[in-house]
């Protein structure tokens, strides 16, 4: 995996579609499945927050030649934007509705959640700072 917008959007659906297929057997996986809807969609604010607010921190005597690396806001917009359309269609997916529409045929098992979560968990902020964390 690469870890590209589609990549990650295509983990997240099988994880919840795999929370979708178990809530029969386990009551609280309809809570995960809300709870990891709500908390990648504010990640998803939050990202676009930060990426604007440095875009505008940024000194401007450094002149032009970073702008290729940087990206513009219209850009940082879009992808959030649609990210959270992603988001939007699942939140309005019923959840039985949910399982037929499958990104993938493959089924995921329960070591496949659990990789899924420990994945998409490993891109989160917090993670990528607990070296530091434990430095300090």
């Amino acid at each position: 995996i690469t870890g590209g917008d589609d990549e990650i959007q295509q983990l997240q659906k099988a994880l919840l579609d795999y929370l979708d297929e178990n809530t029969e057997t386990d009551a609280s996986l309809v809570f995960s499945r809300k709870f990891y809807i709500a908390q990648w969609f504010r990640d998803t604010t939050m990202e676009t927050e930060k990426a604007i607010k440095s875009q505008k921190d940024e000194d401007p005597s450094e002149g032009t030649h970073h702008s290729k690396d940087v990206e513009t806001t219209g850009q940082i917009m879009h992808r959030a934007e649609s990210r959270k359309m992603f988001l939007r269609s699942i939140i309005k997916t019923a959840p039985s509705q949910f399982s037929t529409l499958k990104m993938n045929s493959d089924t995921v098992d329960y070591e496949d959640a659990c990789l899924i979560v420990r994945y998409l968990a490993s891109m989160r902020p917090f993670a990528q700072s607990f070296d530091i964390y434990l430095t300090q």
